[in-house]
């Protein structure tokens, strides 16, 4: 199967992705773990990438597609792809539907929408926090913290840019200008079914898995 999976920032997209794709035996694409790969490795485009990325604003069109287009080319995403944090807004899906039908001869099969609302968002994000060390993530409230180090390495723990009130709260903004309206580009498609992102991770995967079962028959 060819899915894209939408939502807003904190619906637990890249977690939800990696379950789906790992049932479905499929590539998980994230333009997300690419943007970072870049901004820690210090590359010209994450460089680039990272002004938006700090400001919780979206990395240009071309930048993003380009990787897209080189990475659905490869062997391992032929048979199908789950497709997390692209496309992220009407210009990019046109042309990703241009792309599968003019390069391939295909198109998508399933768009899924996690839905979570806004204030429940903001708890998520704000409340995370990152080791400096070994990377890992926490919460304040989910994982008691009661120090700012890690419980894998004892490194100390920072928020990051992109995860505080303010900076949420703007791409979240910027998630209903921009993104929001692929809901309604790919309900007129005849392939969107959105499913409730709140809950245990489990629960919400069952759903996830549920949805593609009943629009699979």
């Amino acid at each position: 199967m060819r899915i894209v999976l939408v939502g807003p920032p904190g619906a637990g997209k890249g977690t939800q992705a990696q379950f789906i794709a790992s049932h479905l035996s499929i590539p998980k694409i994230s333009t997300g773990d690419i943007f970072r790969a870049n901004v820690s490795g210090g590359t010209e485009l994450g460089r680039q990438a990272k002004q938006f990325m700090d400001r919780g604003d979206l990395v240009p069109d071309e930048i993003t597609i380009a990787m897209v287009r080189d990475r659905l080319a490869e062997d391992d995403a032929q048979d199908g792809f789950l497709l997390d944090g692209f496309p992220r807004n009407v210009p990019q899906a046109q042309t990703l539907k241009k792309i599968l039908d003019s390069e391939w001869g295909t198109r998508l099969d399933l768009v899924l929408e996690l839905v979570v609302d806004e204030d429940e968002v903001v708890r998520r994000l704000s409340g995370r926090r990152t080791c400096g060390q070994c990377g890992q993530i926490c919460h304040v409230d989910w994982d008691d913290k009661k120090d700012d180090l890690c419980d894998d390495c004892g490194g100390r723990l920072f928020q990051r840019d992109d995860d505080k009130e303010d900076v949420v709260r703007h791409r979240l903004e910027v998630y209903q200008e921009q993104t929001a309206p692929l809901v309604s580009f790919y309900a007129d498609e005849g392939i969107l079914v959105g499913i409730d992102a709140t809950g245990p991770v489990e629960e919400v995967t069952e759903r996830a898995l549920e949805a593609i079962r009943r629009f699979d028959t």
